[in-house]
């Protein structure tokens, strides 16, 4: 990618804009693949890295999570279920690897690796580590001269502590540092940049049922809820700007169905929700810039709330604030969704979408994907297919390599597929 230094900040700093002078002039995507065209209103935060699934069982079930068994990724999707890991699985971890946005840029990637540890009590703590790098940008003058290279990168850590409250109920929560740097502390128009940190934190709660009859087969039903990157605004400059966090907040169910001794079916559906200001419509002058209250010094608002508030209240805010009101905020749930078949809790086989409302983003895919279990070893892999052409997820491939130690070979739920 080629970035001139005289570039608006906010195109540096967003991560958010991927343009490739490589593709179509129409081709306008951010760092989740969302269409950034000029008729939708998307809502775009900092750090959108966070956001993306890291590891492939889930991404083979639409990027779905909240409610499935547990395992060692369950510190991205909902740190509580750590507390139900089986104690005879001492501990384990997972590495994921996943190319990204491919169709755009050649050299973007994703990395993950999660760790965690049982204690007495149906307790846990994990582990996990996430570095996201945007590959090599060279940097030019106005005069097409180049004048450095820069390879942009981001990384949170977190650590994650779970606890069983009752035999079918927990909760957890996670902390997490959180490192952005897009610029190489470049200056910009004058403004001089430098990486952004910032802290956050997730919590949550899971809830999973003993043993009951669904359609005549054993089964198992949970629910979780997440609401993850709660915390401070992040900046990267000297100009006083901050960005939001990407908190969201991530409910659903799940049904995990013993066919026979062998076969196991589970059904999964994941609802989210980013907990951050929606951007209002403004009024324009005659120019097409954005009117001034001379009052205030702001730009006038026509529809919506105003979005320069603090974290808490952009939670809140994130419920009503659309300038569309209900019908606008309702498109901004993400619905994902999947479904795992099992066999002798050796093999699976997934398939899964997601749905995104085309003027929030339009992400549509389907996802499948495989995994194998043998002993203390699990090997997952999962593939996107996106629903429109040319869409920048598409070839999106993402692989998962865990250990779980001292794992047990019998006393399993009926629908836990570790």
């Amino acid at each position: 990618m080629k970035l001139s230094q005289t570039k608006n900040i906010a195109f540096l700093l967003a991560t958010a804009l991927v343009l490739n002078q490589e593709a179509s002039a129409q081709s306008k995507a951010n760092v989740l693949g969302q269409n950034l065209a000029n008729n939708v209103n998307v809502v775009t935060t900092a750090v959108p890295f966070l956001l993306i699934s890291p590891d492939a069982r889930a991404g083979g079930m639409g990027d779905a999570g909240v409610a499935s068994a547990p395992d060692a990724n369950a510190t991205h999707w909902n740190p509580s279920k750590l507390a139900f890991i089986p104690d005879s699985d001492k501990m384990g971890f997972s590495i994921s690897y996943a190319p990204w946005l491919r169709q755009l840029v050649p050299d973007i990637n994703l990395s993950y690796i999660t760790f965690y540890y049982k204690l007495p009590n149906n307790q846990a703590i994990a582990s996990s580590l996430r570095y996201f790098s945007l590959g090599n940008i060279e940097f030019t003058d106005n005069n097409g001269v180049t004048i450095g290279n820069f390879n942009p990168n981001e990384l949170a850590w977190d650590v994650s502590y779970a606890r069983q409250l009752s035999e079918s109920f927990s909760v957890g929560m996670a902390a997490r540092y959180i490192y952005s740097n897009l610029t190489g502390a470049s200056a910009v128009q004058g403004v001089y940049t430098h990486p952004g940190q910032s802290m956050g934190v997730d919590i949550s709660a899971y809830y999973r049922s003993n043993e009951v009859e669904v359609g005549g087969k054993k089964s198992i039903v949970a629910g979780g809820i997440c609401i993850s990157n709660i915390g401070p605004k992040i900046s990267y400059s000297n100009s006083g700007e901050t960005d939001f966090l990407p908190t969201n907040l991530r409910i659903g169910p799940s049904l995990a169905m013993e066919l026979d001794k062998y076969n196991k079916l589970t059904f999964i559906l994941d609802i989210t929700k980013l907990l951050v200001p929606t951007p209002p419509y403004y009024l324009h002058n005659s120019s097409g810039g954005d009117s001034i209250n001379p009052n205030t010094g702001q730009p006038i608002i026509t529809a919506g709330q105003n979005p320069n508030v603090g974290p808490a209240q952009g939670i809140f805010q994130s419920f009503y604030d659309a300038p569309g009101g209900g019908a606008e905020e309702f498109k901004e749930i993400n619905w994902s969704g999947g479904m795992e078949y099992t066999y002798d809790n050796q093999f699976a086989a997934r398939l899964g979408f997601f749905y995104e409302a085309p003027t929030k983003g339009g992400r549509e895919y389907f996802t499948m994907g495989a995994g194998f279990r043998l002993t203390t070893l699990y090997i997952d892999a999962a593939y996107l297919i996106p629903i429109t052409q040319q869409n920048p997820l598409a070839n999106t491939l993402r692989i998962s390599l865990g250990f779980n130690f001292g794992k047990s070979k019998g006393n399993k739920a009926p629908a836990d597929t570790d």
